[in-house]
């Protein structure tokens, strides 16, 4: 008995009874998401728990489909690529997924307290074997065009056909964008609701009355949607 008190005031004392802050805006998410650097994504080749692994650390840019596949290409000893990252270039995210699925037998892996979001999310779902650990964390959104105000007010004053013009541009390249994810989920055997059910359920604004705009998957839903194949999991 005294052993386990003197077990339970440590782990109190360390702090590791007390889950992440959540995020009020974003309540199955955490309030200060570990998502990596804020430069270009580093691909640094390291040795964790016996195995000889990739991390990519970083924002994900135009160029990382190349660099990640010229790093796997140079290292035949890697087994694992671990993920960190806010997301990036949403095309990239796609193409480095595939370059991943180019390599039979990868394992890809969001370790406990990291996070991928957005585009980090499709460059994941790349792995022919995907682990999401416990603690570890896998956010999506709804992608969006129209991040930048400046164009929009710019297109508004301009009046109703610069206004209209902008929309047929931004409904096209949404079109676009869900038919190419819609596609990649097929490819990777995850499955479509991840899409209909999760990620396009989310706001792509925030607006007053409702500030949500992520949404962090559980484990019983990576389950649920393949995101990680039970069958899999180690």
């Amino acid at each position: 008995m005294r052993r386990l008190l003197l077990v339970l005031a440590i782990v109190a004392a360390t702090g590791a009874v007390n889950p992440a802050a959540l995020d009020p805006r974003n309540p199955t998410c955490p309030e200060k998401p570990d998502w990596g650097m804020a430069k270009a994504m580093t691909l640094t080749p390291a040795e964790k728990g016996g195995k000889h692994v990739l991390i990519a650390d970083g924002i994900i840019d135009a160029r990382l489909p190349i660099r990640l596949k010229a790093a796997l290409e140079a290292d035949e000893r890697i087994e694992e690529i671990w993920l960190k990252s806010r997301g990036g270039d949403a095309t990239a995210g796609n193409l480095a997924g595939k370059v991943i699925r180019s390599f039979p037998g990868m394992l890809t892996r969001i370790p406990a307290g990291w996070t991928c979001f957005s585009s980090c999310n499709f460059v994941f779902m790349g792995g022919d074997r995907r682990l999401v650990e416990p603690g570890g964390v896998f956010m999506v959104h709804m992608f969006t065009h129209t991040g930048d105000r400046d164009v929009i007010e710019i297109s508004v004053d301009e009046g109703t056909e610069e206004t209209t013009r902008l929309i047929g541009e931004i409904e096209q390249a949404s079109a676009l964008l869900a038919s190419e994810d819609n596609d990649f989920l097929i490819r990777m055997g995850i499955s479509r609701k991840l899409l209909t059910e999760v990620m396009y359920r989310q706001q792509a604004v925030a607006t007053k009355e409702n500030p949500s705009t992520r949404y962090c998957l559980n484990q019983e839903e990576v389950s649920k949607y393949n995101v990680m194949p039970l069958e899999q999991a180690d």
